[in-house]
């Protein structure tokens, strides 16, 4: 510790200077002042712990001093020794912060332990100090784990709104009970057999490194992002209550289809997003996020590299709840519409009952463990399991008709098939909901200049989805469809007699000379020359 005497008598400023073993008690003496001014302008300087001070001093008393002394470092310590046994003196020093009020002729021993108790006391403050700087830092540099498990336990439905509200704050998260919500839910895809770069065992560092690239460039957004348990990243955009709810869902597609471009920049390697179906209020959030992972999972219908929005299942559907056992993942793969996935867990499930199975009666439990468990996931989705299973029907009124082990895994083989494929089927209906759309567009609006970028943005969904879609369903490009139908159209009117300009402006070309020269490309022949 430091000690600053100040002290207008020279021979007791020496005393107090030179007759005190300060150095046996680890105290340093950096300097003396013989009045207040000057020692005003030296405490700037040498930056005392310790200051000991007379009361009365020429060109500045030591209560104006002591007063300056703490405006300019709250933490020094303020000795006075002084010659005036007057109370109003020392009540005048109290109020100004001086620890300690010694009275002249003060002996060695008694300014010395004065001066250790002053010492004392700082090493205790600026530990105090130091114990709450190093809190403040360790609490800073867990928040964004903590916020992390907010969200997640939010996104699990932990919270009611109130508690939601209440755990945001507790994060530093200004959250206000009526805000729109959307969220998707990015996960990098399964690696190319040709990656020799990674492994499967890399997974968990290409997840780290996908939230890592989206959070960075989320930074300045607004919006937020955490991971999973399963360690996928899922974004949570926020916007107020009067923007619409469209809008919101198409800038959430526009985000996360550039997020997905810069992370194939980087990693060069794809990830793909399930992005929910509609916004929701803050108390909605876990039926938002069980929406976007629903939706991530049918890449396995669309391929890789690729935004996904929810689409509702047929009515009396429930939301998959992804565990991580054989049986959760064979009921995930059956509603995903993944034949082979399925075939290969009910596979794994059936081996490791039977090699538990000691008798005909454990062999006819697990037996109906599987009809329970077929009958389950059937009918969550809101189906009949008879307009399901067809002809296998009659194994789940008596499965005492299945009679051998090669029987019963034909039957089961054959039933996790057909569940599987009813799936598919009812997911290209839902789909052809949206390209019948699309096609009525395209009908009504043949005049007009089509692109596949203005159609995805009056349908909400990102264009990438819509022509993989699209293509999926028609077998051909969007713009090849559309070329299409404007050459037969002009065709048609042609054929009927219209004139070539009538013709062109039918099909939507406003340049007759560019019309002419796109049909007789795609006929073989000039408007003027096809003839009724």
């Amino acid at each position: 510790m430091n000690l600053f005497i100040v002290e207008d008598e020279i021979r007791l400023r020496n005393s107090l200077m030179h007759h005190i073993p300060w150095e046996d008690h680890g105290i340093e003496v950096i300097g003396t002042a013989e009045n207040g001014l000057e020692a005003l302008r030296l405490f700037e300087r040498k930056k005392p712990d310790i200051v000991l001070l007379d009361i009365e001093m020429p060109q500045m008393d030591g209560i104006t001093l002591a007063r300056k002394l703490q405006e300019l470092d709250p933490l020094v310590k303020l000795i006075i020794l002084s010659g005036h046994d007057n109370f109003e003196f020392a009540q005048a020093a109290m109020d100004v912060g001086v620890m300690k009020y010694l009275l002249k002729p003060a002996g060695d021993v008694e300014i010395l332990k004065a001066v250790l108790e002053a010492a004392e006391q700082l090493r205790q403050e600026l530990e105090r100090i130091s114990n709450q700087a190093m809190l403040q830092e360790k609490w800073r540099q867990h928040l964004p784990q903590l916020r992390s498990s907010f969200f997640r336990r939010w996104a699990e439905g932990a919270y009611s709104l109130r508690e939601a509200m209440q755990y945001g704050k507790d994060v530093q998260l200004d959250l206000e009970p009526d805000r729109q919500l959307a969220v998707a839910i990015l996960d990098m895809d399964p690696l190319p057999e040709a990656e020799t770069r990674f492994g499967p065992k890399d997974r968990q560092l290409l997840l780290f490194s996908l939230h890592s690239i989206v959070s960075e460039l989320l930074q300045r957004s607004g919006h937020w992002s955490f991971t999973d348990p399963e360690g996928r990243t899922v974004i949570l955009f926020d916007a107020g209550p009067d923007e619409d709810p469209n809008d919101v869902l198409l800038h959430a597609h526009t985000i996360v289809t550039r997020l997905l471009g810069k992370v194939k920049e980087c990693l060069k390697l794809t990830a793909s997003a399930g992005i929910c179906g509609a916004t929701g209020g803050p108390e909605e959030l876990h039926k938002l996020y069980a929406q976007a992972g629903k939706a991530l999972l049918c890449r396995k219908v669309y391929g890789r590299d690729i935004t996904i929005p929810y689409r509702e299942e047929p009515e009396g559907t429930s939301a998959l709840t992804l565990q991580p056992t054989l049986e959760k993942g064979l009921e995930i793969a059956l509603e995903t519409g993944d034949p082979g996935k399925a075939e290969e867990l009910a596979s794994a499930l059936w081996t490791e009952g039977m090699d538990r199975a000691a008798s005909v009666d454990d062999v006819h439990e697990h037996v109906l463990y599987f009809v329970s468990l077929l009958t389950r996931t059937v009918q969550r989705q809101g189906w009949r399991v008879k307009e399901v299973t067809g002809e296998d029907y009659v194994f789940f009124q008596n499965p005492l008709l299945l009679t051998t082990k090669e029987q019963i895994q034909a039957w089961l083989s054959r039933t996790v098939r057909h569940i599987a494929a009813y799936v598919q089927n009812q997911r290209q209906c839902i789909s052809h909901d949206t390209v019948r759309t699309i096609l009525d567009i395209v009908e009504k609006e043949l005049d007009s200049e089509l692109t596949l970028h203005t159609v995805a943005d009056r349908l909400y969904v990102n264009s990438s989805y819509l022509s993989r879609l699209f293509k999926q369903e028609t077998g051909k490009p969007f713009s090849t469809y559309v070329l299409e139908r404007k050459m037969e159209a002009a065709k048609a009117a042609l054929l009927k007699g219209a004139k070539v300009y009538d013709a062109a402006m039918l099909a939507g070309y406003r340049d007759v000379s560019y019309f002419t020269k796109v049909f007789r490309k795609y006929w073989g022949v000039t408007p003027g020359e096809m003839k009724p």
